[in-house]
């Protein structure tokens, strides 16, 4: 194994337990070239996260590293100096598995390199988007005076688009160049692609919104909010509980919606692509029990996040391992996890 790869491979678990838990599920050459996708867009994430300052000094971050995606000649030398410079304006706080990441962009740019031809360009435009989209959404809020919580639910939805949204465009043509069966209904995946993402993003900013609001940040709407009667200073009031309570199911149920579409996304992909549904089904599985976890819970805003237990994922992994070729089968567990009695699906299914 070479060096960048191993690198890359042991980083993945140390940044994303789901990722780390779904990859190898992938087949090869696949389960590299999204190890190395994802690796890529977490270096993103952490620009967008995890440094400080204003957006005019951050937003020439987030374009050098979109070029760096391209290879261009002078990405080994350029991709050293990017890393030093990014690693300057991190907060002290930021996690140090992150910080290691950011510190290795040329060893994952040297794993990009080495992937298959195929991959490259898919992978690069999946960044381009992500970092302008991130850069232009960071200076919007600078320009209004408000650097937490976002205007309204579309631009909730077009910054969930830009994270993860353009991940499931990306993935779509990462297992179209690989599969031949699942290029012929590219077209079909690829108009569905973006809502896999949306909901798993918009999933992540109800689970970690207490987090984001203790980090100086948050992905709420804002004029939704106002409509519950809150602001971001009053989230977290203990008098307002019920009021957040009725935010977060008002979202929650836009984030079904998309799982709803997500899961036929899902469907379309040939059942003897097995890894590849599974790749794509536990997490759309986690978040479903995630969002029924939420649902109607006055500790959604609790410094304690609301998890699923490890029971239910290991439940998962297994029923979905057994149920991964029957469309019939795997929509009626899909029913059964969005249910009330989802939550106990540990213990029987």
């Amino acid at each position: 194994m070479k060096t960048a790869e191993r690198f890359c491979r042991l980083t993945l678990p140390e940044v994303s337990r789901t990722f780390a838990l779904n990859i190898p599920v992938l087949p090869e050459p696949l389960d590299l070239v999204v190890t190395v996708a994802y690796l890529l867009c977490r270096i993103a994430d952490t620009l967008e996260d995890e440094t400080q300052g204003p957006a005019s000094a951050r937003r020439p971050l987030l374009t050098e590293f979109a070029r760096l995606c391209e290879l261009p000649s002078d990405w080994r030398s350029a991709s050293r100096t990017f890393a030093k410079t990014a690693g300057k304006h991190l907060r002290p706080t930021a996690p140090e598995a992150e910080v290691r990441l950011l510190r290795g962009t040329h060893v994952v740019m040297t794993a990009m390199r080495d992937l298959k031809p195929w991959a490259r360009p898919s992978i690069a435009r999946c960044l381009r988007v992500m970092t302008e989209g991130m850069a232009e959404l960071m200076q919007a809020q600078e320009k209004n005076g408000e650097l937490r919580g976002l205007a309204d639910l579309d631009q909730t939805l077009t910054y969930c688009y830009y994270v993860a949204g353009v991940v499931g465009e990306m993935l779509t043509d990462l297992f179209s160049e690989y599969s031949p069966s699942i290029k012929s209904l590219n077209d079909e995946l690829t108009r569905r692609a973006p809502s896999f993402g949306r909901a798993l993003q918009l999933t992540n900013i109800l689970r970690d919104a207490r987090e984001d609001l203790d980090n100086g940040r948050c992905f709420l709407p804002r004029r939704e909010m106002v409509r519950h009667g809150l602001t971001v200073d009053t989230l977290l009031r203990a008098d307002r509980r019920g009021q957040a309570v009725a935010l977060f199911d008002e979202l929650i149920a836009v984030a079904r919606r998309e799982a709803d579409i997500a899961l036929e996304y899902t469907l379309a992909l040939p059942a003897q692509e097995k890894g590849i549904r599974l790749f794509c089904l536990w997490p759309l599985f986690f978040a479903v029990l995630t969002l029924r976890e939420l649902e109607g819970n006055p500790a959604v805003l609790e410094p304690n996040p609301v998890k699923i237990s490890r029971d239910a994922v290991q439940r998962v992994v297994e029923v979905t391992q057994e149920l991964a070729g029957s469309n019939e089968q795997l929509r009626r567990f899909y029913r059964f996890c969005s249910s009330p009695s989802g939550e106990r699906i540990s213990s029987r299914a």
